[in-house]
């Protein structure tokens, strides 16, 4: 006769990420994701994930310097939205809170740090956002939440 082993459930847990709002005059910089996990072909800000004991600010300006290769200046929290994406044929449902951090960036010019992540890092305005968009920033939209107040 067989031992059965019981089923060990798996703890899934969501991911907090961080998207950096760079603002640059009455622009925001955004940038065309390449993913094989989600969200291939899609404009995201700048951003990635919190690391552990890390501060949301100092993810933020680690991030956008990795990215693109700008420094920016943190001038504050913004939203967060709750995100779960769905399974793909190449990957599994995800679950994220996105915290949004406000930033400025004066000067430079946004490179392609990361190529195999972006394929390209443009300035748009805010009432003429490329699309289509990563899901948090569909859900910021949604929400109401503009840039500009």
């Amino acid at each position: 006769m067989s031992q059965q082993i019981p089923s060990v459930p798996v703890l899934r847990t969501p991911r907090v990420g961080v998207a950096v709002i760079v603002k640059r005059g009455d622009t925001v910089l955004l940038g065309k994701r390449r993913s094989a996990s989600h969200g291939d072909g899609v404009w995201q800000f700048p951003g990635g994930h919190l690391e552990w004991g890390e501060d949301v600010a100092d993810c933020a300006r680690r991030e956008a310097r990795e990215e693109t290769g700008l420094d920016v200046e943190v001038e504050g929290l913004g939203p967060f939205t709750n995100d779960v994406f769905a399974a793909t044929a190449g990957s599994e449902a995800k679950h994220y809170v996105t915290v949004f951090v406000i930033a400025r960036s004066d000067s430079g010019v946004p490179q392609r740090c990361e190529p195999d992540k972006c394929d390209e890092w443009a300035w748009f305005r805010w009432n003429a956002l490329p699309s289509p968009l990563f899901l948090p920033i569909e859900h910021l939209l949604a929400g109401g939440w503009r840039v500009d107040g």
